[in-house]
């Protein structure tokens, strides 16, 4: 599994690690990601998404469903990987 957030879409960027003698190496900055479980009450199921910290903000502020469908639009996710879990 990449390190890319299901919902936003966020990867890992790229930058430079820069010494006190201002010498450049190049490093990687990584997402916040998180395995976390929701509750989908549309379809009535709990899935288990890959999200970044800014993604679960979203999630608060306008709902999984609303989250899901515009992560969808974006092309950031595919309904078909979604882990449903099932009891």
């Amino acid at each position: 599994m990449s390190k890319v957030c299901q919902i936003t879409g966020k990867k890992a960027s790229v930058g430079n690690n820069v010494s006190h003698s201002k010498r450049r190496t190049k490093r990687k900055f990584n997402v916040n990601l998180h395995k976390k479980k929701f509750y989908w009450v549309e379809q009535d199921t709990w899935i288990e998404l890959l999200v970044s910290a800014h993604a679960l903000r979203t999630i608060n502020k306008i709902g999984l469903n609303a989250a899901i469908k515009k992560a969808e639009k974006e092309g950031n996710l595919d309904l078909r990987e979604i882990n449903i879990i099932s009891f």
